[in-house]
């Protein structure tokens, strides 16, 4: 099992003013979370692609491009690159070249994207919604298996015999399929070999059981290695020692940001018993959470033992800093950290790719 995280960059109010933070100052402090998660000796970190406000990140290959000169082993990830209202020359191209700039550990993570800004934005009809992940989807992996290419399809113009460079380090380049509940893209991730990425961001984790096992079946019918395939879950998340202070800590972040979606869609805002309903055992909002009851201001050290267990040691905090650590302040205050160690405090909503423990939450 691999570890990760994922960020959308969200330009979150800051606890401290009540103000935005502004792009540049979060597009710093994300690299310096990409940093910090290399430094704990994280598996993946993930970059999403929004067009919009409230998120800093629009072109997520520059961001892990500029990752990838200040990190040296965790792999780095679009999450997603919205490949249907993009050029795949151009997506294979800048990941190619982030590949090449992290000696080999680019990933695209490929899908339709939750947002529909970047279609108007781009030109495309969003009555063309699925014709134009399919037809892309599949130049782009042409493109990262051939060299030279000869393409025509209805959504862009065609390619004859051409060359696409720089070629990546990896041969071939990670592609990923990430889903939201749509069960042709579980069976086409399947039939193509492709790694499948399922978001769990509500409700019942068991109800997408089915999903993997049709991600696995679609697999098995074309003739590919059932054994071999990889299957990511994402989800929130937030790390606490207490669960029901760190709950009430994420809370206020959750409620404004998916009461502002809901808004947007027609969606009922979320309810702290709904919320509190997910974080049960078999909620979606994942994360470690101890059940010691905080008295004072604190951090904490957590050390992942296994798939399902987390050793923590409290550590008293200083009287002058009395409220939650940024990671950019981690950095600065335990900058010898061993791999094993993980310092995840942050002051605000984060997406994490954590398996919950079999223990109720308190």
């Amino acid at each position: 099992m691999e570890l990760g995280l994922y960020s959308f960059a969200e330009t979150h109010t800051d606890p401290a003013t009540g103000e935005q933070v502004d792009p540049g100052t979060r597009l710093k402090h994300l690299l310096e979370e990409i940093e910090l998660a290399d430094r704990l000796g994280l598996d993946v970190y993930g970059v999403g692609e929004h067009h919009r406000p409230d998120f800093a990140v629009s072109a997520p290959a520059v961001v892990l491009a500029a990752a990838a000169a200040r990190t040296k082993r965790i792999r780095l990830s679009s999450a997603v690159s919205v490949i249907s209202s993009d050029d795949p020359v151009r997506v294979f191209q800048e990941f190619s070249t982030v590949d090449l700039i992290s000696d080999g550990r680019a990933e695209i993570m490929a899908g339709r994207g939750s947002f529909i800004e970047s279609f108007p934005l781009f030109g495309y009809n969003l009555d063309d919604y699925d014709s134009l992940f399919e037809e892309k989807l599949h130049l782009l992996l042409q493109l990262r298996e051939q060299v030279k290419v000869t393409w025509e399809g209805q959504h862009r113009a065609p390619l004859r015999d051409v060359g696409v460079y720089p070629r990546p380090k990896q041969d071939p380049l990670p592609v990923w399929i990430a889903v939201g509940g749509t069960p042709q893209s579980v069976v086409r991730a399947g039939a193509l070999n492709l790694p499948l990425a399922i978001a769990i961001i509500g409700g019942h984790p068991e109800r997408f059981v089915p999903f993997a096992d049709l991600y696995r079946e679609a697999a098995r019918r074309s003739g590919h290695d059932v054994a071999k395939l990889q299957l990511s879950i994402n989800s929130h998340g937030f790390i606490g020692t207490d669960s029901r202070a760190t709950a009430d800590l994420v809370w206020p972040s959750y409620a404004r940001a998916m009461g502002k979606i809901g808004q947007e869609r027609g969606w009922p805002p979320p309810t702290r018993a709904s919320y509190d309903a997910q974080r049960a055992p078999d909620g979606a909002l994942l994360a470690f959470f101890g059940t010691a009851a905080p008295r004072d201001v604190h951090y904490t050290r957590y050390v992942i033992m296994d798939d399902v267990n987390l050793r923590y040691r409290r550590y008293p905090a200083s009287r002058g800093r009395q409220g939650v650590f940024a990671n950019r302040d981690i950095i600065k205050l335990f900058e010898r950290l061993r791999v094993s160690d993980s310092f995840l405090l942050q002051n605000n909503l984060r997406e994490i790719l954590f398996r919950k423990p079999t223990y109720e939450t308190r």
